[in-house]
């Protein structure tokens, strides 16, 4: 069995996810987007309740991102495991669904909050089964990945398949940059911004499915209206 760990196996996949299931609406994007704000909007406007994924990064990752130091794909791997988790246990008590803002920048992040893996790699060579463990040691109620030597077989509420759709507000750094710039409470430095933006496989150019892009140079109003009738047309909502 080779030691890369890549399905996410759970009761139905979460491909295979109907118009019957809860809804995932996860606003994605670099820090600065207005991923929070678009987010709670679309929230209030389809009654769901709103997440923000930046609440559920542990306190190393907070305090790495405070000192200005970039987090690697290892330090993710639990967080974005809890995303997911976050977002299935959402629907247990409200089935129609949940939005959560969440950074989201690479497919492979993305494929997790999918709920198709929960191990992502730093580089092609390196042991996804030992961040797997890692992710696992560092949020136990993660489910197992298909074929995760060691690990037992459980329920757990990854195994809701969620229709999930990712909204992309985006836009030029300038913009980006003045504001962050202004945050001045927030753990995210501006100095990172570039970091971020090398670091985004932009969702629109990767061939992933059920992603609706809007412009940051818009108002809340109109991003919340364009995401709204963008998802209408992929059927997501009535």
């Amino acid at each position: 069995m080779s030691s890369s760990v890549d399905a996410h196996e759970t009761a139905r996949p979460a491909g295979d996810a109907t118009q019957d299931d809860p809804l995932l609406i996860i606003v994605m994007g670099v820090s600065g987007c207005g991923k929070s704000t678009l987010g709670a909007n679309l929230a209030a406007a389809l009654s769901l309740p709103f997440l923000d994924a930046d609440d559920l990064h542990p306190p190393s990752n907070v305090q790495k991102m405070s000192d200005g130091i970039p987090l690697t794909d290892a330090d993710r791997a639990p967080w974005l495991v809890r995303v997911r988790d976050e977002a299935a246990r959402a629907v247990e008590t409200d089935a129609h669904g949940v939005v959560i803002a969440c950074s989201a920048l690479k497919e492979a992040y993305r494929a997790v909050l999918r709920g198709e893996r929960i191990a992502v790699a730093e580089a092609p060579d390196e042991d996804e089964a030992a961040i797997l463990r890692t992710a696992r040691e560092a949020h136990p109620d993660a489910h197992p990945a298909a074929g995760a030597a060691g690990v037992p077989d459980e329920k757990h509420p990854a195994e809701h398949a969620l229709r999930t759709y990712f909204v992309h507000p985006h836009g030029p750094r300038d913009v980006l940059l003045a504001r962050m710039s202004h945050r001045k409470e927030h753990f995210m430095k501006a100095s990172m911004l570039d970091s971020q933006l090398a670091t985004l496989e932009d969702p629109t150019t990767t061939g992933e499915q059920n992603v609706v892009p809007v412009s940051i140079e818009h108002s809340p109003e109109e991003q919340r209206d364009s995401a709204l009738e963008q998802l209408r047309q992929l059927a997501a909502i009535p």
